[in-house]
């Protein structure tokens, strides 16, 4: 049905269709169609379940940040599937992002080509939103950054803002300082530009759980295009300055091997051309850090097959989010049938088993 339908959606603007499943989803929950989208979609079983940070994951395949940009409907997105919803980029102020058209699909590529700059409407209105997360039933995450505007120099005034005002409104927050799309964002990578950065949220962090507020887990979302020894020195840098995870990786600013004109476009491109390379990343970051925190595998997951291929790589948890626009909202259940097949074939009685066992 979804392929059929693909063939009118991609004729008409990537932006637009996405505003319209937006706005499908939270007319879904006004009327009450929540339950129905879970009868249809969603799929139980106990191999898929499994627990980092205390939280607990009823399948391992969650949706990445930039679909649920506002936090307005990750109830709607939980109830079609995912294991886990993570929302955002957020960012202390609202913003436009970058002027239009910042959107573009390569079709023969089965990418897809954005420099949307984190246009939101700031951490207010995502607290609002995120008053009844606990009713989404499993894990929101909330991706954090900084405003175009803000200079590097004082961006860690901006992710502690952030964490303040949406503490109390998330099970995990992801530091983003690898999206392409923000001037200047990923200088923050640097070894003690990124320490400076972890040190202050991991202060007000530490001033949050003072006040009383509960303990949440802080991971770092870090980006594909950096030399070996730069990535080896980020994720031990998180690690040791007390991160819970890392999410591997970002999108990237390689264009080798794609076929549609639109890769003359700038932004970050995610989809089936970053399959392999974030596999990589993931086998490197295990090997690295993988046994002390858990990582989250993301990055041209179409299928159950692409899934377990991360997982047995290293990667605890994986997301997708390209992978949706091409093949649909059926997705999720397709990919975590095909990992129940997967484990069965393999001997494992439980998601958990698979991680990391090519190595």
């Amino acid at each position: 049905m979804y392929q059929l339908m693909k063939k009118f959606l991609f004729k008409l603007d990537p932006e637009e269709i996405h505003e319209r499943t937006v706005a499908a989803l939270k007319l879904a929950e006004k009327t009450g169609g929540l339950g129905l989208l879970r009868s249809v979609y969603q799929v139980s079983d106990p191999s898929l379940e499994s627990n980092y940070w205390g939280l607990c994951f009823p399948n391992p395949v969650g949706l990445a940040a930039g679909f649920d940009k506002n936090a307005g409907v990750y109830r709607g997105l939980a109830a079609i599937g995912f294991g886990f919803v993570e929302v955002g980029t957020i960012t202390p102020v609202g913003q436009p992002g970058n002027e239009k058209p910042r959107l573009f699909r390569l079709v023969e590529d089965k990418a897809i080509i954005n420099r949307m700059g984190f246009n939101n409407h700031g951490a207010d209105e995502a607290a609002k939103n995120l008053a009844e997360y606990q009713r989404a039933n499993v894990p929101i995450g909330v991706n954090i950054g900084k405003n175009k505007g803000t200079p590097n120099e004082e961006a860690s005034s901006d992710y502690e803002k952030c964490l303040e005002k949406l503490y109390a409104y998330g099970h995990y927050f992801v530091i983003n300082v690898s999206s392409p799309n923000t001037p200047n964002l990923r200088d923050l990578q640097g070894t003690e530009e990124l320490r400076q950065l972890i040190k202050g949220i991991q202060k007000k962090k530490t001033e949050l759980e003072q006040s009383g507020a509960k303990a949440k887990p802080i991971l770092l979302k870090v980006a594909p295009d950096m030399a070996d020894e730069q990535m080896h020195d980020i994720v031990h840098l998180a690690v040791a300055e007390g991160l819970s995870g890392i999410i591997a990786t970002n999108t990237t600013l390689s264009r080798e091997g794609l076929i549609n004109s639109n890769k003359k476009e700038a932004g970050g491109l995610s989809g089936r051309p970053l399959t392999e390379a974030s596999t990589a990343w993931i086998k490197e970051i295990y090997q690295e850090v993988g046994s002390r925190v858990p990582i989250i595998g993301v990055g041209g997951i179409f299928n159950g097959d692409d899934a377990y291929e991360k997982i047995r790589a290293g990667a605890s948890l994986v997301q997708v989010y390209t992978g949706m626009i091409y093949e649909g909202p059926g997705i999720m259940k397709a990919i975590n049938k095909r990992l129940i097949q997967l484990l069965k074939q393999d001997g494992f009685t439980n998601i958990r088993e698979a991680v990391g066992v090519d190595h």
